[in-house]
């Protein structure tokens, strides 16, 4: 077994989620009941397995503002939401696209309903409708440390999302396993594209044009808003699949960074999950991001933020995560 091979393994072998934990590393909870055990609460759990489209439904574009230029009092580019985020939902999975035993385990098909079995906080924020540079057209920036990402973001008045604003904006009020609804669907977003396999050497070169050269190989993103199924309910776009995006994990354990939405791989691609196994240094090539902002008091008006990341320009940190090999996602 080659070592691309064995990281594809170590990669899955991560993966187990637990029912309704408070946080672990792949984040389960953040209020969700985890996908391994998302119909434990019922009496007996379903054994059969699917393809990813096999006898779904079409899907629907959701209800968007007839101008996505209509931002609310966001700026340009940005989107106004504002509901009730939910701690802790409950989410029952009716059937699976992987076998047991396989992680992240996919689910096909959920219940049509999400129950808040959690607080309610209220939320108003601004947030990018397309990954960065949110520019509809353009190919998201991989590559980013969690660093880079926020200090990018200031850089343009703004910030890097609170893991709950970015599921709020996901899922909306009705707290959808998936934004575009309950059954998963590669043709609504760009998922469930096999793992490449990846050459690690190349892509931890000091050499720019080697590793870009290897992010290249292994891209296998889209341009931001190519597809129009893949929208949330308040209007932003891409938010599972393409790329993982980063957060500010606000637990702050086992680091303040986080990955949501999952990428263009066979992950789980919800609404929910959260990758926190990867710290603040950590940069692949299937990582992105996004920014969110407050509402500001002058309706399209920021006002330009320090980054104060004491990290100086043009350098990051070192990363202290595992290595690439176990990179895991959303």
């Amino acid at each position: 077994m080659n070592r691309a091979k064995l990281g594809s393994v170590l990669f899955f072998g991560v993966m187990i989620v637990s029912l309704v934990a408070p946080r672990e590393e792949a984040r389960a909870g953040d209020g969700e009941v985890g996908v391994a055990d998302e119909v434990a609460k019922s009496s007996v759990e379903p054994e059969e397995t699917t393809p990813a489209n096999a006898a779904l439904k079409g899907i629907a574009t959701p209800d968007l503002p007839a101008d996505l230029g209509t931002t609310g009092r966001c700026p340009d580019g940005m989107v106004e939401v504002e509901g009730d985020y939910c701690t802790q939902v409950e989410q029952k999975c009716l059937r699976y696209i992987d076998p047991e035993g396989v992680f992240p385990r996919r689910c096909a098909e959920f219940e049509r309903s999400t129950k808040c079995i959690g607080k309610t906080v209220r939320k108003h924020f601004c947030i990018d409708r397309y990954e960065w540079p949110n520019k509809p057209g353009e190919n998201p920036v991989v590559m980013k440390t969690w660093y880079e990402a926020r200090d990018a973001c200031a850089s343009v008045g703004k910030r890097l999302c609170g893991d709950s604003e970015w599921t709020l904006a996901c899922e909306g009020q009705e707290r959808l396993p998936y934004p575009y609804g309950y059954d998963r669907n590669s043709e609504a977003c760009n998922i469930d594209k096999p793992h490449p396999d990846v050459n690690e050497k190349a892509l931890a070169s000091p050499d720019p044009k080697v590793r870009d050269a290897e992010v290249k190989r292994l891209w296998q993103g889209e341009p931001s808003g190519s597809r129009a199924s893949c929208v949330s309910p308040y209007g932003v776009f891409d938010m599972t699949g393409n790329v993982d995006e980063w957060v500010v994990n606000e637990e702050g354990r086992p680091y303040k960074s986080g990955l949501k939405g999952g990428y263009w791989g066979p992950v789980r691609d919800r609404c929910r999950p959260m990758t926190t196994v990867h710290s603040e240094g950590f940069s692949f090539y299937q990582i992105g991001f996004r920014c969110c902002a407050d509402v500001p008091s002058t309706p399209g008006s920021l006002k330009g933020a320090p980054s104060g990341s004491g990290v100086p320009s043009g350098k990051t940190l070192p990363s202290t995560n595992p290595p690439p090999s176990s990179m895991i996602g959303s």
